[in-house]
């Protein structure tokens, strides 16, 4: 019995070992300071990744509204882009980006980029 018991408390200690952490989110919050020059830089950031990616000819004017949500490793954006086409007209894209805060360094993802409905 006793035997069993260690057994038990060390497959429980495993699985406690081995769970993966859950990323604690906040709710979703509106940008308060829109034109803060950080979240413009993403604005920009996610147009210049989204062109690499499918060679558009996108240009980045401004981020005109976008949401805000804390999570354990970062930072989660939603953000509504203004963009100037090809043919001059403007259009509008939302854009995902994930900024994670690593000991070092700051890593940015395009989660999502799509046009506005």
């Amino acid at each position: 019995m006793r035997t069993s018991l260690l057994l038990l408390a060390a497959l429980g200690v495993i699985s406690v070992i081995t769970t993966p952490a859950v990323a604690l989110k906040s709710k979703w919050q509106p940008i308060k300071n829109i034109t803060n020059p950080h979240v413009q830089d993403l604005g920009t950031w996610a147009v210049v990744k989204y062109r690499m990616v499918s060679n558009s000819r996108l240009h980045f004017k401004q981020v005109v509204s976008g949401e805000v949500q804390r999570m354990t490793e970062g930072m989660n954006y939603r953000l509504d882009v203004q963009v100037s086409r090809m043919d001059h007209k403007d259009a509008m894209y939302k854009a995902g980006v994930l900024e994670e805060d690593k000991p070092l360094s700051t890593i940015r993802k395009l989660v999502s980029f799509a046009k506005a409905k």
